[in-house]
């Protein structure tokens, strides 16, 4: 009797595997020896699996996209009052710090969406999941009178995206020109501004 493939195993294995060396060397610096290494693997076995680095990546990045898409909308969908949504939505875009492995992760593999259109296409997905869902919370927000939108809600929910990224660059860095907290602080004043909500006071806490 065959035994059974151990291929599907042997991927997941290898996917964890290059997570952890670009989050321990970069994107930069990564090299198929260094998945290699992290697997306990001989770089044959590794491109048996991934014929390219590329494709082993574009794996990582898929699944990382994944994870921090169901992460936020989860957290949304867990809490009914648009504003404490915004709030958590704003708490969960952001790094909790220079070492929150999933926000740097992404960070890391989007240096290759300059130059490469898979990777393109992935963040373009992951930017357009998190404004339509942004969307949806000031749409319901706006709906229920809870939220007065200076902007289209569209326009609003993109500026949050994109802030959202500039910030978490700078709470990654070597060196942070922010604090966490202060980062938070920011989008949440933006976000009162558009919605004309108080999202810090008494009432907005969650």
């Amino acid at each position: 009797m065959a035994r059974p493939s151990r291929a599907h195993e042997k991927r997941a294995e290898l996917i964890a595997a290059a997570r952890q060396a670009v989050l321990r060397r970069g994107i930069a610096d990564l090299r198929l020896r260094d998945v290699a290494e992290q697997a306990e693997m001989s770089t044959g076995s590794v491109l048996y699996y991934f014929p390219a680095l590329t494709d082993l990546l574009r794996e990582v990045q898929r699944e990382a996209v994944e994870r921090f898409c169901v992460d936020r909308e989860q957290a949304a969908r867990a809490e009914p009052d648009p504003r404490h949504r915004l709030r958590g939505m704003i708490r969960t875009g952001l790094p909790t710090s220079t070492d929150d492995e999933l926000c740097v992760l992404l960070l890391e593999l989007g240096t290759h969406a300059r130059r490469d259109p898979a990777y393109s296409a992935q963040y373009i997905r992951l930017y357009e999941r998190q404004v339509a869902l942004y969307a949806s919370i000031l749409e319901a927000g706006a709906a229920t009178g809870v939220f007065t939108l200076t902007r289209d809600a569209t326009t609003i929910a993109r500026s949050l995206v994109v802030l959202e990224d500039g910030l978490s660059l700078h709470l990654t860095m070597a060196v942070p020109t922010l604090e966490p907290g202060q980062a938070e602080r920011l989008l949440l004043a933006y976000a009162a501004d558009a919605t004309g909500c108080d999202l810090e006071g008494p009432d907005a806490s969650t």
